[in-house]
C-alpha cells in the first residue's frame, strides 16, 4: 500500500467518502488511487474555487466533511475565497493539498510556493506530511482537527504519495464533541433574562435547525425575550412550521436602529454583531452603548444542551412556540422583478428543498415571502467572499440527491465561479439555478453611495466599474455550452412557468431572470 492508498483508505475509515478535486501532477498517485480503493466519490471541478464552495455546500448539508484535492500552492490560492466562506461558517473541510517531491524543492521550480503560509490565514490546522510511513497517522490527526467545524489542510508531497506505507491506513478517530456550556453561565443567562430589562438572543454558530428554532422561540415566549439569527446564518431550517425569529438586518444603520433599545444581548453560537465594512460616521459595533453583550455559547459549545437547560431553568416546558403556517402566495402576473421571482419561488418551492442564497441585492425580497413556504433549508454567503452559491449548490445535492436544490445567484457572483455548472451537467445533479440578472454590481452601487464616495454619486469612469452589460452576458448561452439545459425569462407568466417545471422534473435547469434592479 503506498501512501496515496493509505491517505484515501484512511479518509474513508473515517466517513470521508466525497472529494472534489482539481489535480495536476504532483496528485497523480492520488488519482491512480482511486481505482486500487473502494469508496471515494471523487468530483472534478474545472476550478478551485469551485471545488472549495462544493466542500462547504456538502459539509453543511451532510453534516460532516468533505476532502478536497488541490495542486500545489497556487490551486490552494485559487481556493481560498470559499476556503474563507467555509472557515466563517464553521464548516468542517479536509484540504489535501499536493506539494513537489521532499527532495525537489530545493531546486525552487516554478510551482514551488510556500504551501503553508497560503494555508494558514484560512485553516485551523495545517501540516506537510513528511515520509509515506506517516501520511496515514497524518490524515486521521486531519480528520480529527476539522472535527464539527474546522478547516484542515495537509500537504502531500509527491514521494510521499507514491512511497510505500508499511504501516497501512488507519482506523476511524473520535472527534471531540461540542464542549458543555457552564451551569454558571447558564445561571448568568438566566438572571439577564429575568430581569427585567430589554433582552435579545442571538443564535449562531453551524446550523440553526428546526430543533434549536423552537427552543429559541419557546425560551423567547418564556422570559420575553426578543429571538433572533445572525445576519448570515450558515443553514437555517425555515418555512411551515418552523420557529418565528427575528434577523439581524445586514445593513449597518438598519442592524443598529433594530437593536436600538437593547439591555442586554446574549449570544448563542453566534459572535457580536459588527458592521460588514466602515462607514463614515457609523458605528463598528451594532449593539447600542448601554448593552450588556454576553457570550453563553460558542460556535463550538453544545447549543441544543444550553438551549435545554435555558428552557428548564425558566420552567417553560409547557410554553408553545410561535412556528409560521403554511401560506403560499399566489402567482405573480405581468412584469418580472425580484418580487415577482420572490413569489413564484415561495409558491414552486417543495417540502425539503435547499435552498442556496447568493442573490445579493435581489435577496432583499426573498426571506419575508418565502418564511411561510414548505419546509426547506437556507444556505447564507457566511463570509461574504461572492462566487460562492453555484459551488455550494454543487455540494449540497451531492449530500442530499434526494432533495431539490434552489440556487438563488447573482448575475455578478455567478461569473466568479461559473464553471460550477460543467460539474452540475457532469454529475447530473438536481439543481435549478436562477439568475438574477440586472447586468450590475448592485450592491456596489449602492455601497458607493453609503461610502459617501465622491458625495455618493459615482462620475461615468466609476459608475462604468458598477455596471456588467457591456458587452452583455449571455447565461443561457453560457449554460448551454456547459451542458445546462437553460432559459430565459422576462415576463413574471414566463419565470412561472419555467420554475414550476423546474421544481417538477430532475436534473441541472438554469432560468436567467431578467430583473430590474431593486434601487
Amino acid at each position: 500500500m503506498n501512501g496515496a492508498e493509505s491517505l484515501l483508505t484512511t479518509l474513508i475509515n473515517n466517513g470521508i467518502d466525497v472529494c472534489f478535486t482539481n489535480p495536476g501532477t504532483s496528485e497523480m498517485h492520488f488519482v491512480a488511487a482511486l481505482d486500487e480503493v473502494e469508496g471515494m466519490r471523487c468530483v472534478l471541478c474545472l476550478f478551485e474555487g469551485v471545488l472549495s464552495g462544493a466542500a462547504d455546500g456538502y459539509a453543511r448539508m451532510a453534516r460532516k466533511p468533505a476532502s478536497t484535492l488541490l495542486h500545489l500552492g497556487p490551486g490552494l490560492g485559487n481556493a481560498l475565497a470559499n476556503t474563507h466562506n467555509a472557515r466563517k461558517g464553521h464548516v468542517p473541510i479536509v484540504n489535501i493539498v499536493g506539494d513537489h517531491a521532499t527532495y525537489h524543492l530545493q531546486f525552487d521550480a516554478p510551482l514551488t510556493a510556500d504551501i503553508e503560509g497560503i494555508a494558514r490565514p484560512v485553516s485551523h490546522w495545517v501540516y506537510t506530511s513528511q515520509a509515506p510511513a506517516d501520511i496515514a497517522r497524518d490524515a486521521a490527526e486531519a480528520v480529527r482537527q476539522a472535527g464539527h467545524s474546522k478547516v484542515a489542510t495537509l500537504m502531500l508531497p509527491a514521494d510521499v504519495s507514491w512511497g510505500d506505507n508499511p504501516n497501512g491506513a488507519e482506523a476511524a478517530v473520535e472527534i471531540t464533541p461540542p464542549a458543555l456550556v457552564p451551569a454558571s453561565r447558564i445561571d448568568e443567562a438566566v438572571a439577564k433574562l429575568t430581569s427585567g430589562k430589554n433582552c435579545m438572543l442571538m443564535i449562531g454558530g453551524r446550523e440553526v435547525d428546526q430543533q434549536r428554532g423552537l427552543l429559541l422561540s419557546r425560551i423567547g415566549k418564556a422570559c420575553g425575550a426578543r429571538v433572533s439569527t445572525d445576519t448570515f446564518p450558515t443553514r437555517q431550517a425555515r418555512g411551515a412550521g418552523t420557529a418565528v425569529l427575528e434577523r439581524l438586518p445586514y445593513l449597518a444603520e438598519l442592524a443598529i436602529d433594530h437593536i436600538k433599545e437593547l439591555d442586554h444581548l446574549i449570544l448563542v453560537g453566534a459572535a457580536a454583531p459588527v458592521s460588514f465594512f466602515a462607514y463614515p460616521g457609523v458605528p463598528s459595533q451594532m449593539a447600542p452603548p448601554g448593552c450588556k453583550e454576553f457570550r453563553l455559547a460558542g460556535p463550538d459549545d453544545d447549543i441544543d444542551q444550553c438551549l435545554l437547560a435555558l428552557l428548564e431553568r425558566l420552567d417553560a416546558d409547557d410554553i408553545e412556540a410561535e412556528v409560521h403556517p403554511l401560506s403560499l402566495p399566489e402567482l405573480p402576473s405581468g412584469s418580472l422583478d425580484v418580487n415577482a421571482v420572490a413569489q413564484a419561488v415561495a409558491h414552486f418551492l417543495p417540502e425539503q428543498a435547499v435552498v442556496v442564497d447568493e442573490a445579493n441585492t435581489s435577496g432583499l425580497a426573498l426571506a419575508p415571502v418565502t418564511a411561510t413556504a414548505r419546509s426547506h433549508d437556507w444556505l447564507s454567503l457566511t463570509g461574504g467572499s461572492i462566487g460562492w452559491g453555484l459551488p455550494a449548490a454543487v455540494g449540497a445535492a451531492i449530500a442530499c440527491p434526494e432533495r431539490k436544490v434552489v440556487n438563488l445567484e447573482g448575475d455578478g457572483s455567478a461569473m466568479y465561479t461559473l464553471q460550477a455548472l460543467w460539474t452540475m451537467a457532469r454529475e447530473n445533479l438536481d439543481v435549478t439555478v436562477v439568475i438574477f440578472n440586472n447586468r450590475k454590481y448592485s450592491i456596489l452601487e449602492l455601497e458607493f453611495g453609503r461610502t459617501g464616495a465622491r458625495g455618493g454619486t459615482p462620475g461615468p469612469k466609476a459608475a462604468s466599474m458598477l455596471r456588467i452589460d457591456g458587452p452583455e452576458l449571455d447565461f443561457v448561452a453560457l449554460a448551454r455550452g456547459m451542458g445546462v439545459r437553460a432559459e430565459r425569462a422576462t415576463t413574471a407568466e414566463e419565470f412561472n412557468r419555467l420554475f414550476g417545471d423546474a421544481m417538477a422534473s430532475r436534473g441541472p435547469r438554469l432560468i436567467d431572470a431578467i430583473v430590474p434592479t431593486l434601487f
